[in-house]
């Protein structure tokens, strides 16, 4: 038997997989960007995306709302927004296939207790 030392190391296994956990990073990051419940945003030619807000509300097709990415109800909605300032901006992610009146909703809730920056977020053509 012949007891020499490793030469060299194969380290073509090893970049094989540092590939593919930075395949599964990538993938999962764009699940994480689009935000917790599926929305289909409505399409403008002037949009842009939005800047940093500081509270998120997102409206599914199905009227399910979520607040910075957990679920609530349009009415405990008040008791969350309760503990942030007017002048927090609000970004709205509303589905485009929501119907206008549950959208409306949700916009005259934020604006009653007083806050004004109101942003809808959109894609663009």
């Amino acid at each position: 038997m012949d007891d020499r030392g490793f030469e060299s190391i194969n380290v073509i296994p090893f970049i094989d997989i540092m590939l593919v956990l930075l395949t599964i990073v990538l993938t999962t990051s764009s699940f994480i960007a689009t935000g917790a419940i599926g929305v289909q945003l409505p399409k403008a030619t002037a949009s842009k995306q939005p800047t940093n807000s500081g509270i998120i509300l997102e409206v599914n097709i199905d009227g399910e709302l979520t607040f910075n990415q957990q679920s609530v109800e349009l009415a405990d909605l008040a008791d969350h927004l309760v503990n942030y300032p007017e002048q927090t901006p609000v970004l709205i992610r509303a589905d485009a296939a929501l119907p206008l009146q549950e959208f409306v909703s949700v916009m005259d809730k934020v604006k009653m207790l007083g806050f004004q920056k109101l942003n809808l977020q959109t894609e663009t053509y």
